[in-house]
């Protein structure tokens, strides 16, 4: 990246969560205990759902994946932003920036879209259960993995090559404790107007279509099953509002910060450390609380391994 003074932009610093070390050491200890307690049960979810046989069902499949793609996404940013706590200088290189920023978009785009089909095979089991073996086949959740990270690097290649041509001439320093657009395009000694715009539409206009298409689609299941038996309609309710609860765990963060003007608020780091940290870590786990079957297989697993 040429600057205009012919000098290369080498590196960023990071100005972190907060200046107060009394609040830094306390979500310190906070997200250091979230991280060690909720990041062994994204990995044991999966292994769950692998190790047994009965939870073959495309919806396991997808759960799966969920927990991977969050266990994944939470690597980006808090391992760093732990270690930053008790630096003096959070320096992140500029290449280091731009990677952090790829794989931040790449995975978090990639669970959005995860989402979606999540919803798609719901509305498939209710809606069309006589047809859902046929159409939710192995070989079409394996297309739709393939679709997911396909769709997830193109979004991503995009982010970054709208940030590449930009030039750094002024100061190095991003107001947060991780690599993001917003932060990183406010640097930039050009006008960034048009950058901003293809940003916020890239962004902004993505996640509004799929959170308001997962709202709809669980709107139609939900209208469905009005008049299903008690039993089956209490399980795919209780599924649906999961699914709803996570979709606004993952959505509510993101549309804040990626659907409006690169302007500072004064909620936007704490906004980003629930986005990045927080909620991508408690997804899988709310769900397995909600989920009876998941539940008994650990429950199988530790009678086997532990007990």
């Amino acid at each position: 990246m040429v600057m205009r003074n012919s000098t290369v932009m080498t590196e960023f610093i990071l100005l972190g969560l907060t200046q107060s070390r009394d609040i830094q050491l306390l979500v310190f200890v906070l997200v250091l205990v979230f991280y060690l307690v909720i990041l062994p049960g994204n990995f044991l979810i999966i292994l769950t759902i692998t190790s047994d046989p009965t939870l073959s069902a495309p919806l396991y499949f997808f759960l799966g994946n969920l927990a991977f793609l969050d266990a994944s996404y939470s690597f980006i940013v808090a391992p760093r932003m732990l270690v930053d706590f008790f630096s003096e200088k959070k320096v992140i290189s500029y290449r280091g920036c731009i990677t952090q920023l790829f794989f931040l978009h790449f995975l978090g785009i990639g669970e959005m879209f995860l989402l979606v089909f999540m919803a798609l095979d719901r509305y498939i089991a209710i809606c069309r259960p006589l047809h859902y073996s046929t159409i939710m086949n192995p070989r079409v959740c394996y297309a739709l993995l393939l679709a997911l990270c396909l769709g997830g690097f193109a979004h991503s290649f995009i982010q970054v090559a709208l940030i590449l041509h930009l030039p750094f001439c002024g100061p190095n320093q991003l107001d947060s404790f991780f690599c993001d657009a917003p932060q990183i395009i406010k640097l930039a000694c050009t006008d960034t107007f048009v950058v901003e715009l293809l940003i916020v539409s890239n962004n902004g206009l993505l996640i509004v279509l799929c959170f308001l298409g997962l709202l709809a689609s669980y709107a139609v299941i939900l209208c469905h099953i009005r008049g299903h038996s008690s039993q089956g309609k209490n399980k795919a309710v209780s599924t649906c509002i999961t699914h709803i609860i996570i979709v606004f765990l993952m959505f509510g963060p993101a549309i804040f910060i990626y659907t409006r003007p690169f302007r500072t608020f004064s909620a936007d780091k704490v906004v980003s450390l629930f986005h990045t940290v927080i909620f991508p870590l408690l997804n899988p786990v709310i769900y397995t609380l909600r989920n009876q079957e998941v539940k008994a297989s650990m429950r199988k697993l530790f009678n086997r391994y532990i007990f």
